[in-house]
């Protein structure tokens, strides 16, 4: 046993606690939080953007959804932690529900945890909050290297969108953003310097007289004007984590609506145009590492995610928008594999997936991924490869009207999944999710999740990533990232798929025809 969870079980022991919960994210509840800050991390080793874990008096409990179960099982020690895997569609909460008695007294990281995920927590089990994390690694605060979006890019200045905010603000009336893609929206701010982000790390006051934000670094001044705050405070319970709400909870006001993310969620025409051309760069470079792929000998993974990170840069990126993935045969099978060994070589008959995206000088995020085979490929790869590639098309086809939601598209998906199942492989993640300033946004959704029931708008952009998976064999994901437009799904990635991985005896001539508008190389 480590001395970490030796320790936490102590700090449970001093406390009186049944349970502690152990988070994977920073106190601006990040997805992809730095290994070196992450609690989950230092206690498990299991390295995904998210899961967190519950830990009891004899048991670590890993809680992962469909993307992590098999990175999951090879990452931990089985010896200390359980590996939960969530079904499509089903929370954490629900499955600790399952596992540990209704009123288990359990310890929280108010810093590192929504005020909505604690008042969830709050309806089964006895909570008791700390404003510090036992479990936190030490680390030092990076630096901050701020810059403008020009409106150009933008589509609205700060003052344009800090006007539409504030119209029906009264003078006590304040709303809290502690959401970065929120802030680094509103203020037209990026930070390229962090790896796998563009977002500014700060959270903003707005009030009918200003704005102003705080940096990472300013975290107490931000606490101190939280303090001076009254009146009407609007705040998202989802996005504030507990700590900060406790502070402003004599005055805080629920939103229904996030105004800040319902705007950045429905691009300006300009973010759009800047998309088209940042998923240009992103089609070349890939298009470059296909190349790369098919022409070179004795390359691994690692040589592909090196070439492929060379490439976006030559293509005038600042940055990737994550850590790309390149799995090749088993590996593949793993969603979110991210390892790029030196020592996976890439040989005849290899099948290989690339989930990959960049930032350009606007910092919205791409997000492609592809399936590339070096040589011929095997009637069971192309199978499967076919299949997924017929599922994209129906889901990228499905006839949207104003009443149509991410849920919607997701149940096709999963209809001709089911009309056309291949033994042992499994699609175990939803359809697709918003992108912006985040690679993953919200709204909208893509799944078979209650959120996914927003209805989509015009301009909204998101990703429509079918895929089917099998351990013992490969993976196969075929990811467009799309907006919606004149009353259409449309893709912004142009990049061909691979027609020696179709086989075409599978489609129907609809499918065929729906399939031309990607043939283009």
């Amino acid at each position: 046993m480590s001395k970490l969870l030796v320790d936490i079980r102590k700090f449970m022991s001093d406390n009186n606690l049944d349970l502690f919960l152990v988070n994977s994210t920073n106190e601006f509840l990040v997805e992809y939080n730095s290994l070196n800050e992450n609690s989950r991390y230092a206690l498990t080793g299991f390295s995904g953007s998210t899961g967190d874990v519950v830990v009891t008096i004899d048991k670590c409990f890993l809680f992962v959804d469909g993307r992590y179960h098999i990175q999951a099982d090879l990452e931990v020690s089985h010896n200390t932690v359980s590996v939960v895997k969530l079904q499509t569609g089903e929370t954490m909460l629900e499955k600790m529900k399952e596992i540990f008695p209704q009123n288990s007294k359990i310890g929280i990281v108010s810093r590192k945890n929504s005020q909505a995920r604690v008042e969830n927590f709050k309806k089964f089990f006895r909570v008791t909050l700390f404003d510090f994390d036992p479990v936190e690694p030490e680390f030092s605060l990076p630096e901050d290297y701020i810059e403008d979006v020009s409106v150009k890019l933008a589509g609205l200045s700060f003052n344009e969108k800090f006007n539409n905010i504030t119209s029906e603000f009264t003078p006590d009336t304040a709303l809290i953003l502690t959401n970065s893609e929120d802030v680094s929206y509103l203020f037209n701010k990026r930070d390229f310097s962090k790896p796998y982000a563009s977002k500014i790390a700060a959270k903003a006051i707005v009030t009918k007289n200003g704005a102003e934000f705080f940096t990472r670094r300013q975290m107490p001044e931000f606490e101190n004007r939280l303090k001076s705050l009254k009146g009407k405070i609007y705040v998202d319970k989802k996005t504030i984590n507990a700590y900060d709400y406790s502070i402003i909870k004599d005055y805080a006001v629920e939103m229904d609506k996030n105004p800040v993310q319902a705007m950045r969620a429905v691009k300006t025409d300009a973010e759009l145009e800047h998309y088209k051309e940042a998923f240009q760069k992103t089609d070349s470079a890939l298009r470059a590492v296909r190349n790369y792929i098919e022409n070179a000998e004795n390359i691994s993974e690692y040589d592909i995610a090196e070439k492929l990170e060379e490439e976006f840069i030559r293509f005038g990126a600042k940055g990737l928008s994550f850590k790309s993935i390149v799995a090749k045969d088993k590996n593949s099978a793993l969603a979110h594999y991210s390892k790029s060994s030196k020592d996976e070589i890439i040989k005849d008959g290899s099948l290989v997936l690339i989930d990959c995206g960049a930032y350009y000088e606007g910092g919205l995020a791409t997000d492609i991924t592809r399936v590339f085979i070096k040589g011929e490929p095997s009637a069971l790869q192309k199978k499967v490869y076919t299949t997924v590639l017929k599922v994209f098309l129906h889901a990228f086809n499905y006839p949207v009207d104003v009443e149509t939601c991410g849920f919607d598209i997701d149940a096709i998906a999963r209809k001709i999944f089911n009309e056309n199942k291949i033994d042992g492989f499994v699609f175990n993640h939803g359809l697709g999710h918003g992108i912006g300033i985040s690679v993953h946004e919200y709204p909208p959704n893509l799944s078979n999740n209650e959120i996914a029931r927003v209805k989509l708008e015009e301009n909204m952009c998101f990703s429509i990533e079918p895929g089917l998976y099998n351990q013992a064999h490969f993976g196969v994901r075929l990811e467009n990232s799309c907006y919606l437009k004149d009353g259409r799904i449309n893709s912004f990635v142009k990049m061909n798929y691979e027609r020696k991985l179709i086989d075409f005896n599978m489609l129907s001539e609809q499918e065929k025809e729906w399939l031309k508008d990607f043939e283009v190389l």
